[in-house]
C-alpha cells in the first residue's frame, strides 16, 4: 500500500472478549476451556463466548449451554459482567488513541483505527499493529487481531477472513489484491451475508464473492428486484460495493458520542407469565432501566414502543406497537401508565415469553414543559437522587417491593450488568 496516496485503516478485534476478560481476571483458568454464558435454569442459558480452547471441543457462541457442556463436560462457565466488559473495552480505546487520534468504536469488541498520520512517528503498519497487539495483551491480558487495508470495509474483511485465523493475528488486504485474495473466497464470508442470503445467492448462481462481484450492478439490481421486490435496490448496491472493496466512509471518532434514535431494553422470561399483576413487575423493571438510562444520557422521548413474543413456542404470537405521549419525558411513572395503555390493547393474553419497551424521538431533558398540576422539579430531583445512589451503591440499592416478588427480574439483571461472577463447573 502507498503510504501518499491511500490511508492506512485497521479494523482492531478481541479474540473472544468476554472470555478473555474473565481469563486474564482469572489465571488460574488459563489452561482450561471456559465460556461466558447466560443462567442454565434460565431461557437466556446460551453461550455469549468461548474461549480457543473451548471452541476446540466444538463450543460455539449462540448454542444453548447444555449443548456445550455436552461437548466439554469440563467447561468453566462464568456469568457475564457487561459493565466490566465495557470498561475494559474503553481501555482498549485509550490504547489505541496513544496511536492515532482518529479511532472509531465499531462494537464492543471491534474498533476501526486511521493510523495514515501516525506512520512517520510508529513505523510501518505491520509494526504499529504488533506494537498495539503487545500493549493491549499487556495492559488487559485479551488479544487483538488486526485487519489492514485502504478502506474500512476491506480492513473488516481482512480482519475477519484471515486475521482471525492465523496465528500472527495481522493481515494486510490491499485493494489492488482483492481480485486474487478476496475474490475466490465463498460467499458465506462476505461481510453482511448471513446463511439466508447465502442461499439466495446460491439460486441467483452465485457462489463465491467475486460471482458478485463481476456482476454488473444493473443486472445485479434486477436479480434482486425479481426475488425481492423493489425495494432491494440499496442492498444490491451494498452487496455490490462491498464485493468490489468500495467504501468511502472515514474513520469517525464523533460516532460513539452522537446522541442514539432510541433508548430501550428487552427481556426473555425465565417462565411464561400469564398473570397481569406478574406481567406489570416486568413491564415496570424494563420501564425503570429504559427512564433511568435516558436520564444518565440526558434524553427525554416522545414516543414509547412496546414489544411483546408470546408462548407457544411452535406458533409464537406478539405485537410491536407504538404511541406518541403528550410530552417528551423520562419520568418513570408517566411512561410506565403509556407501556401499560400499549400493552393491554394489544396483548391476546397468550403466556409472555418476552417484552420489550423502548423510547424515541429523543430530545434534550434539560427543556422539559412545566405544568400546573405537578411539581416536576422536585419529581426530577427524586429521581436524580435514587438514580445516583444506583449508580455509587448498585441498582439494587433501591428496588419497588414488586421487583423483590417471584416474578421481579431486577435482581437477576443486576448481577449480569454489575459484576457478580458465579462459576459452574460439571
Amino acid at each position: 500500500m502507498s503510504r501518499s496516496k491511500e490511508r492506512i485503516i485497521f479494523l482492531a478485534d478481541c479474540q473472544s472478549f468476554y472470555a478473555s476478560v474473565e481469563k486474564a481476571d482469572h489465571p488460574e483458568y488459563k489452561d482450561r476451556p471456559l465460556a461466558v454464558a447466560g443462567d442454565p435454569m434460565r431461557r437466556s442459558g446460551i453461550i455469549l463466548a468461548a474461549c480457543p480452547i473451548a471452541k476446540s471441543y466444538g463450543v460455539s457462541t449462540a448454542e444453548r449451554l447444555g449443548e456445550a457442556l455436552k461437548k466439554c463436560p469440563d467447561l468453566v462457565i462464568m456469568r457475564p459482567r457487561m459493565q466490566h466488559y465495557i470498561d475494559v473495552s474503553l481501555q482498549i480505546t485509550r490504547i489505541y488513541e496513544e496511536y492515532t487520534d482518529l479511532v472509531e468504536i465499531f462494537s464492543i469488541d471491534e474498533q476501526f483505527l486511521d493510523v495514515t498520520g501516525s506512520l512517520a512517528l510508529f513505523g510501518d503498519p505491520v509494526s504499529i499493529a504488533k506494537s498495539i497487539q503487545q500493549k493491549v495483551m499487556e495492559e488487559t491480558g485479551v488479544w487483538v487481531r488486526v485487519g489492514i487495508s485502504s478502506n474500512k470495509i476491506l480492513a473488516k474483511i481482512a480482519t475477519d477472513i484471515w486475521a482471525k485465523k492465523n496465528k500472527e493475528g495481522i493481515f494486510i488486504l490491499p485493494k489492488a489484491d482483492i481480485e486474487k485474495n478476496l475474490w475466490p473466497q465463498p460467499v458465506h464470508k462476505m461481510f453482511g451475508v448471513g446463511s439466508r442470503m447465502t442461499a439466495h445467492f446460491a439460486k441467483l448462481g452465485m457462489t463465491t464473492i467475486g460471482d458478485v462481484a463481476r456482476t454488473p450492478l444493473p443486472q445485479l439490481k434486477d436479480k434482486f428486484r425479481a426475488r425481492f421486490g423493489k425495494q432491494s435496490d440499496i442492498q444490491a448496491e451494498v452487496m455490490w460495493r462491498t464485493a468490489n472493496g468500495m467504501d468511502d466512509s472515514k474513520v469517525t471518532p464523533e460516532t460513539f458520542d452522537k446522541p442514539p434514535k432510541s433508548v430501550g431494553h428487552m427481556m426473555t422470561l425465565p417462565r411464561d407469565y400469564a398473570i397481569p399483576k406478574e406481567v406489570d413487575t416486568i413491564l415496570l423493571e424494563l420501564t425503570e432501566e429504559v427512564c433511568r438510562d435516558c436520564r444518565r444520557k440526558g434524553y427525554m422521548g416522545s414516543v414509547v414502543t412496546v414489544s411483546c413474543m408470546c408462548s407457544p413456542y411452535d406458533a409464537p404470537t406478539g405485537f410491536s406497537r407504538q404511541m406518541k405521549m403528550p410530552d417528551p419525558t423520562n419520568n418513570t411513572n408517566k411512561v410506565y401508565e403509556a407501556v401499560k395503555t400499549i400493552f393491554y390493547k394489544h396483548w391476546d393474553r397468550m403466556p409472555v415469553r418476552r417484552a420489550g419497551v423502548m423510547l424515541s424521538e429523543l430530545s434534550d431533558d434539560r427543556n422539559y414543559q412545566l405544568t400546573l398540576f405537578e411539581d416536576q422539579e422536585r419529581l426530577r430531583a427524586l429521581e436524580k437522587a435514587t438514580d445516583h445512589i444506583k449508580q455509587r451503591y448498585g441498582s439494587m440499592a433501591i428496588v419497588r417491593a414488586s421487583s423483590l416478588t417471584g416474578a421481579g427480574q431486577a435482581a437477576e439483571r443486576s448481577m449480569k450488568i454489575g459484576g457478580i461472577i458465579n462459576e459452574q463447573e460439571a
